[in-house]
C-alpha cells in the first residue's frame, strides 16, 4: 500500500527554495511518530536536505536516475512492485507526490496555518479524488512552532 505524509499552507505551498518554509517542531515529532519503522520513498533533492545517512529508523529508499553509493534507489516501477509487498510512505518531493499520487490509498496531511509568499513547491491536489477525512486534530502552536497547524488523515 502506498501513503503520503506532507505539511501544506492554507494554499497548498510545501516548499520554498529547496526547503520548508516553516519550522514546527509539532509537525516533525508527528512526522517521525508515522513515519517510524517504516520504508519511506523521496525524490533526490528531498533526500539531499536530509542530515547524512537519512531518516534513523526507517528504510529510505530514494527515486534517482543515477545510482548512489549512500542510499537505496529505485525507480518508479520498482516502487509499485515494493508497494505490492509491503507498505511505503511518500515523503516528497512535488514531482514525486504526483507520481504515486495514483495509487495512494492514505494520505497524512498537516496545514500550517500560514501563507507561504514566492513558494515554488505544491502538495498535491487531492479534494476531487475520493479521499475521506478519517481524523482531523487541530493543534496550537507550540513553544517551539511558528504557526498553528491542524493534523488530517485521510483514506481513499
Amino acid at each position: 500500500m502506498i501513503a503520503m505524509i506532507f505539511a501544506c499552507d492554507l494554499n497548498g505551498a510545501i516548499g520554498k527554495d529547496g526547503d520548508l518554509p516553516w519550522r514546527q517542531s509539532s509537525d516533525l515529532r508527528h512526522f517521525k511518530m508515522t513515519t517510524i519503522n517504516k520504508t519511506v520513498v523521496m525524490g533526490r533533492k528531498t533526500w539531499d536536505s536530509l542530515p547524512p545517512g537519512g531518516l534513523p529508523n526507517r528504510r529510505n529508499i530514494v527515486m534517482s536516475r543515477t545510482s548512489r553509493q549512500d542510499v537505496e534507489v529505485m525507480d518508479y516501477e520498482q516502487v509499485l512492485q515494493l508497494s505490492q509487498d509491503e507498505d511505503i510512505i511518500i515523503i516528497g518531493g512535488g514531482e514525486i507526490y504526483s507520481l504515486f499520487l495514483q495509487h495512494c490509498k492514505e494520505i497524512f496531511r498537516t496545514i500550517i496555518h500560514t501563507s507561504v509568499e514566492d513558494a515554488d513547491t505544491f502538495a498535491p491536489e487531492i479534494s476531487k479524488l475520493g479521499f475521506v477525512l478519517i481524523g482531523e486534530n487541530h493543534q496550537p502552536a507550540g513553544p517551539h512552532d511558528q504557526h498553528p497547524m491542524t493534523f488530517q488523515h485521510y483514506i481513499c
